[in-house]
């Protein structure tokens, strides 16, 4: 049973960051919506010796005449030649009719198989299949030092050629066609428009096709497109060689300096033999890259199979520095401020090895009844802190074991003004073994000591804990800050022995699982899921250390409620923590632009005083907004939150600033 104490004076609460990207230049030209921050570029200056000119791009009434203009830009040598003025106007005409094809191929890309396209000086023209005459040459040497030249460019696109018919005709002796339903492939059918991105991306996804079914040299070896001017159609043909079916040889590891090659080897699951796959390339750069001291992994395939009939693969990995310092911050209306500062060796003994130092200061919430009016009211004991290592030994000889050490050392006050909480100063090591058996899919066992002291509404616990705690992880996700795609599953149990007043034994487990479904191919509508499990049993809720039962609440639970303080309430409605938990979140992550994106969610959850979630104490839901802003490293979360069935003393909303996804 717990002595009766008074609460503690100093709180600490955990805090959760992401390393910052590095500082970046601000393109302003981003922001140009309408033209404020740029101007059209002038041509150079006039004078004796050279003949600038100006470019006007005519394209009448055509539906899509910006996106044209543009798409003959790219292919135009007059418009990326334009700041460099020819000496004379005979240079300048043979730089227009250079000009006339390259432009020409660039309306067939768009399906404009019937365009006509015409330059246009003073009256002279200039069109596909003529020389410059001396009319042009004349009526550009007219502006020779009084202004700059103006060429018009009068494009009339016609009407965008559709596709007829989309045969593919394959290479090769095969018992049934290598690609049962090529136009279901080639995503390419009669009606489509005949453009050179639609071809090349129906290329692409044949070869992409058969890569996928084990043929890594697969490739289009003849492309024949047929046009009908007449009937404004295209035909094409695509000459497919499927190649042979083959395994994964023989793979090559370069690129190490100071990590091992067995090291990287070992984060490789592949094995000569097994079926060749593009995924599986994919998740091994993947998996080879979350080694801490790997910055970059480079794969490349062998041009031609071995003599077992498998293709050789070579892996090139690039190291990170071995020193990184950082800092991070975090910012909740309701939990307030948090900073952190760190440093990592990431090849401390020559093995790949790991050390992270950490150490968190944060504002601490008060819990005796009294707040902070003032600056003046500010005490030592409103001020957190923590200090956390981290080491990992990878690979094992070389195996796929891993060493994982763990520790910190805390003093936390968690709870509100209004309800109460709890106060504790303990520490806490673990040592443990990981076992990958692929890149998604591990397991871990180890060995866990903690001593402490803890105080609340119940009482004051001095304890000692040591368990084994075991756990399996299932990750499929294709990001780790912004998951679009895939399932997260970890599950965790651990008995513990506890050495307080009385001696008790402690069964502790947890499990959660979270999925990511994109409704569209580009990942610009994800539904986002997630559900949480926790439940201890062994010893009664009075014997447990608070720092042991669960609460929700927080930007990683229940947002919208304060950090940890949906629980049971005890002696003068003071929380007490529970030996359950239950929590749900559900959002739907929408790009608006490809750097902005909304964020409607609901989340749901409480800690019940049984076992295991009874549903007798109220269900604390919120909802909220979220806005994204994405970046390389990760989006930028901004959440706004408002408790639906809030308590007395519960603030209106919330709001979250930090890096990565809620979940």
């Amino acid at each position: 049973m717990r002595s009766v104490a008074g609460h503690s004076g100093c709180a600490f609460a955990v805090m959760l960051a992401v390393q910052p990207a590095p500082a970046q230049a601000f393109d302003w030209s981003s922001l140009d919506i309408f033209g404020l921050f740029t101007s059209k570029d002038q041509p150079p200056a006039v004078s004796p010796q050279t003949l600038p000119y100006k470019l006007e791009f005519d394209l009448g009434d055509a539906a899509d005449a910006k996106a044209l203009t543009r798409t003959l830009q790219d292919a135009s040598l007059l418009y990326r030649l334009r700041q460099d003025a020819p000496p004379d106007g005979e240079t300048l005409a043979r730089r227009m009719a250079a000009d006339l094809n390259p432009m020409v191929d660039a309306l067939w890309s768009q399906g404009y198989f019937n365009a006509d396209l015409t330059f246009e000086v003073d009256g002279a023209r200039l069109r596909v299949g003529q020389e410059p005459d001396a009319r042009l040459v004349r009526a550009l040497e007219s502006y020779r030092n009084r202004e700059a030249a103006p060429i018009k460019i009068e494009v009339v696109p016609g009407p965008v050629f559709s596709m007829r018919r989309v045969d593919i005709a394959e290479r090769g002796d095969y018992d049934a066609p290598t690609i049962p339903d090529p136009q279901k492939v080639a995503k390419l059918k009669p009606g489509d428009p005949a453009t050179a991105s639609a071809l090349r991306s129906a290329q692409a996804a044949l070869v992409d096709y058969l890569r996928n079914q084990s043929r890594p040299l697969a490739k289009i070896v003849e492309l024949r497109p047929v046009v009908d001017h007449a009937a404004r159609i295209m035909d094409v043909t695509y000459v497919v060689d499927p190649g042979p079916l083959a395994g994964f040889g023989d793979i090559a590891i370069g690129g190490t300096v100071d990590v091992p090659p067995e090291v990287v080897r070992s984060f490789i699951y592949l094995e000569p033999g097994d079926p060749y796959s593009p995924k599986a390339l994919a998740d091994t750069r993947k998996s080879i890259t979350s080694i801490p001291a790997i910055g970059s992994a480079r794969i490349r395939e062998g041009d031609k199979l071995d003599r077992n009939g498998n293709l050789p693969i070579f892996v090139e990995v690039s190291e990170r520095p071995k020193h990184l310092i950082g800092f991070s911050a975090r910012y909740s209306t309701i939990d307030g401020p948090a900073l952190r500062t760190y440093w990592e060796h990431r090849n401390l003994f020559g093995g790949a090895e790991r050390l992270r130092l950490e150490g968190d200061i944060f504002y601490v919430p008060r819990i005796d009844g009294s707040k902070v009016q003032s600056f003046g009211d500010f005490e030592r004991s409103d001020i957190g802190g923590r200090f956390a290592f981290s080491f990992m030994k990878p690979a094992l000889k070389g195996s796929r074991y891993d060493l994982l050490v763990d520790g910190f050392a805390t003093r936390e006050r968690v709870g509100t003004n209004r309800y109460g909480g709890y106060t504790a100063r303990y520490a806490n090591v673990t040592t443990a073994i990981r076992r990958r058996f692929s890149d998604t899919f591990s397991v871990q066992a180890g060995l866990e000591a903690e001593r402490g002291q803890t105080s609340d509404v119940l009482g004051q616990i001095d304890y000692t804990l040591v368990g084994i705690p075991l756990s399996v992880k299932y990750d499929s996700t294709d990001s780790l800050l912004d998951p679009t795609r895939g399932v997260r599953v970890s599950a965790s149990v651990a008995p513990y022995l506890m050495f307080s007043d009385g001696n008790h034994g402690l069964f502790q487990s947890k499990a959660s699982i979270s999925g990511y479904y994109a409704l569209d191919e580009d990942a610009r509508y994800v539904l986002a899921g997630r559900i949480g499990f926790g439940s201890i049993t062994g010893a009664a809720l009075d014997e447990i250390p608070p720092t042991r039962l669960f609460f929700a609440g927080g930007g990683g639970s229940v947002r919208g409620y304060a950090y940890r303080t949906l629980s049971p309430l005890g002696p003068y409605n003071q929380l007490i923590g529970g030996r359950s938990l239950f929590e749900a979140s559900v959002e739907a992550r929408v790009k608006i632009t490809e750097t902005i994106g909304i964020v409607p969610f609901v989340d749901v959850g409480m800690a019940f005083e049984s076992a295991f979630p009874d549903f007798k104490e109220t269900l604390h839901f919120a909802a909220g907004l979220g806005l994204r802003y994405y970046t390389p490293i990760g989006p930028i979360r901004l959440d706004v939150a408002a408790p639906l069935n809030p308590r007395k003393g519960d603030k209106p909303v919330a709001v979250y600033i930090s890096i990565g996804q809620a979940f």
